[in-house]
């Protein structure tokens, strides 16, 4: 009892940890205070002492305790208080900054745009590795071309008579009537039956791909295909994505032999030049590589709307508020990335002088 009501000081220091020797021959290891957020359990009083970071200048006591020989450690009231400031602070810095990031979200138009990327990824790895639906990849190449043609070829021949009429009219004037089947081929085949029936497509297809996935979003039906164990992207998105790459470029011939056709037959009824005259001026001036590129740009053309419109349709949120907006921004977006794209394909397919009208002269 007399030994317990002795103190001895143990040492001062500033926050590196050390041993010190004792009076009584026993060992205690002075620990840094910078990383010790948590608390020491001692025995004396079975009292709960919390030692948290500080900076300061400490003093702590041993005092020996008579139950079990073993020293046991004090701290006094001031300490504590001022490390418990010190903790609080160092608290708020270390936390602050995650706090932060963990409340910020990225804009929605701006993770919208990073799902196309991801989305296209995922599908060309899946074509890769031969993970394609086969069914669904078949009913929606019916929905995208033979239920398509029918508005492609008849806006492809509204916009081929109109462009006749604007040609025929100027060339007549300058004695080109040779070169009219000329112009009206090569506009048609590298600009104007790519370009045209995509914007169809666009409007036809790529809302309704939007406005089915985004429904299926709401509704969490896309959900309920994760439980049954089959991956969206595989079932839904993949599909769509081929059938818009096949069918287009098969679509763009067509809407390029109407256009054609059309412009033939109204050059010949209203402005006497022969359909002979058309269609030999059109065949001297055509190349292979002017049809080669229309399909390639129609194929470009078909993959940017079926994955920005599915892309759109899977991130929709908000009810039926969200589809609507979400099948509108998916059709603009798509006839944007369109003429992009046009405008990229055509600088690099066509460069330089270009002299196919010299043979239609």
């Amino acid at each position: 009892m007399q030994a317990a009501s002795h103190c001895y000081p143990l040492v001062h220091f500033s926050g590196r940890g050390r041993y010190s020797k004792l009076s009584n021959h026993s060992s205690v290891k002075i620990l840094s205070l910078n990383w010790l957020p948590q608390k020491f359990d001692f025995n004396q009083g079975a009292q709960i002492q919390k030692i948290l970071k500080s900076s300061k200048l400490k003093r702590f006591c041993v005092i020996p305790n008579s139950n079990d020989g073993y020293p046991s450690l004090s701290v006094s009231e001031e300490d504590t208080t001022a490390s418990k400031k010190d903790t609080s602070t160092m608290e708020e810095w270390e936390y602050g900054g995650e706090a932060f990031l963990s409340k910020w979200s990225p804009p929605r138009y701006l993770w919208r745009g990073l799902s196309v990327l991801i989305l296209a990824g995922q599908v060309i790895i899946r074509i890769i590795k031969g993970k394609i639906h086969w069914k669904n990849t078949l009913q929606q190449l019916e929905r995208v071309g033979p239920k398509s043609v029918g508005v492609c070829l008849l806006t492809a021949a509204f916009v081929g008579m109109a462009f006749t009429i604007q040609f025929v009219r100027e060339f007549t004037r300058l004695g080109l009537n040779r070169s009219v089947g000329g112009v009206l081929a090569l506009a048609f085949s590298r600009e104007l039956s790519p370009v045209v029936t995509s914007i169809v497509v666009a409007g036809r297809i790529g809302s309704a791909f939007a406005a089915e996935l985004g429904t299926m979003q709401v509704s969490e039906q896309t959900d309920t295909l994760r439980v049954l164990g089959a991956n969206p992207v595989d079932y839904l998105v993949t599909p769509r994505v081929i059938a818009s790459c096949i069918a287009l470029p098969f679509l763009t011939l067509m809407c390029f032999t109407v256009g054609m056709a059309s412009s033939a037959i109204l050059a010949d009824g209203v402005y006497g030049i022969s359909i002979n005259i058309i269609l030999d001026s059109a065949q001297r001036a055509l190349k292979s590589w002017d049809l080669i590129s229309a399909m390639i740009k129609s194929q470009v053309f078909g993959a940017i709307i079926s994955i920005i419109s599915c892309a759109w349709g899977v991130t929709t949120l908000g009810g039926a508020k969200g589809v609507g907006e979400s099948t509108t921004s998916a059709v603009v977006l798509s006839l944007v990335g369109i003429f992009v794209a046009d405008f990229a394909l055509s600088y690099c397919f066509f460069q330089g002088a270009g002299d196919s009208l010299k043979n239609c002269m």
